[in-house]
Parts: C-alpha cells; sequence; structure tokens
C-alpha cells in the first residue's frame, strides 16, 4: 500500500493575495489554478523543491472560514517549512518582509524560528539536524 499527504487547506482572504505571498515572498511554485466557476478555484503551491504535499489555498466565503483566517490551528504554530540552509532562507525571507516572532533558536532536533504570514498563520522555518 502506498499513500501520501496531497494538499493541506489553507483559508485566505483573497486567492491573488495569497498567491502573490507564496510565490513572491516565498519562492513557492505556483502548481495549481483552475476556475471552477462562481468565484471559486483550485489553487494549489508548494515550496521550491519540494517532493511532498502542497498547500491548497481556499478563499473565504462565509463568516465562519472568515474567522478561521490566520486562527486555524488555535494559535499553534501549524505549518513547517523545512530547509536544507537556514541561514539562506532565513535571512531571504527577512529581506522580504516576512515577520518573525523569534530569533532562530537551537533545538536539540535542529534550527527554528516562527514567522507569520501575511495572514496570520505561524509557521516554523526548521532545518533538522
Amino acid at each position: 500500500m502506498r499513500q501520501s499527504l496531497h494538499a493541506v487547506t489553507l483559508v485566505v482572504p483573497d486567492y491573488d493575495d495569497a498567491i502573490a505571498f507564496y510565490t513572491n515572498m516565498l519562492s513557492f511554485s505556483l502548481l495549481q489554478d483552475i476556475d471552477l466557476g462562481g468565484g471559486k478555484r483550485w489553487v494549489r503551491v508548494a515550496p521550491p523543491g519540494s517532493s511532498g504535499g502542497t498547500l491548497l489555498l481556499a478563499r473565504a466565503v462565509n463568516e465562519i472560514q472568515r474567522s478561521c483566517i490566520g486562527n486555524q490551528t488555535g494559535g499553534r504554530v501549524g505549518f513547517f517549512l523545512e530547509t536544507d540552509d537556514f541561514n539562506r532562507d532565513y535571512e531571504n525571507m527577512r529581506v522580504n518582509g516576512v515577520h518573525f516572532e523569534e530569533p532562530p533558536r537551537y533545538e536539540p532536533y535542529g534550527t527554528v524560528a516562527v514567522w507569520r504570514d501575511p495572514f496570520g498563520n505561524r509557521w516554523d522555518l526548521i532545518q533538522f539536524t
């Protein structure tokens, strides 16, 4: 048997703003942007060199969904961006205006720093040891 995690939904206020952030500021690839009609789109992005899961950017369409933007994991870090060069990506992200909540720290499992996307979602930038 073979299974894999294909995508994780990230609720965003606007498709184009989310695409711009992830592709321009983080250099993610836009894998798909398919118009499904009625203002709905199938939009997937992935980090450079990714061989695994993707983010499915889903525009909030009602008040319940809008209330979850930036708080989809109850305030916890819910997304983890693994890198092969922490210092390179940390500096590139800072220069591009990504807000880090803390300076890099060194844990037994690797180097990590928490950052937020412009929608309020908390992420770890992490390089495992």
